[in-house]
């Protein structure tokens, strides 16, 4: 039984999270007062190009099970939009503005396309059809 060589897309996902984690508290902890950007925009950064990296060794995945992929991907993007708007909302709410509204915003961006990215591989990489071998790729 040989396994499909995957990318590593979970080990980069966790990656590009902890750095939008690390930035969004970075920035959160020391409003309202003035924050400087830069170690926030640094983190959103290399963040945002984790999850390019992500997408692009993803799609040069052959015979990956892109259906099965975007059922699930679709559906929990569309829930964790719902928790992003109300991360942002509460930022709103307590007058967040300028430079770390952007950041924040742009990190929660970050964060809901990769959580539902995350999700929908997970699944995916376990899918086999009905009637397939156990143990032989998807397609």
């Amino acid at each position: 039984m040989s396994e499909r060589r995957l990318p590593p897309v979970t080990e980069l996902g966790m990656a590009s999270l902890a750095l939008i984690v690390a930035g969004g508290i970075y920035l959160s902890s020391r409003l309202p007062e003035h924050v400087p950007l830069a170690p926030a925009v640094i983190l959103l950064v290399l963040s945002a190009l984790l999850l390019a990296l992500n997408m692009f060794l993803l799609a040069r995945v052959e015979g990956f099970p892109w259906h099965r992929f975007f059922e699930v991907a679709r559906w929990s993007f569309l829930g964790y939009l719902v928790i992003a708007a109300m991360i942002e909302y509460s930022f709103l709410r307590n007058h967040v503005r300028g430079g770390p509204l952007v950041v924040l915003t742009l990190s929660l961006c970050v964060f809901a396309v990769h959580v539902p990215m995350l999700v929908g591989f997970t699944v995916a990489r376990f899918y086999e059809p009905a009637g397939a071998p156990v143990g032989e790729a998807a397609g």
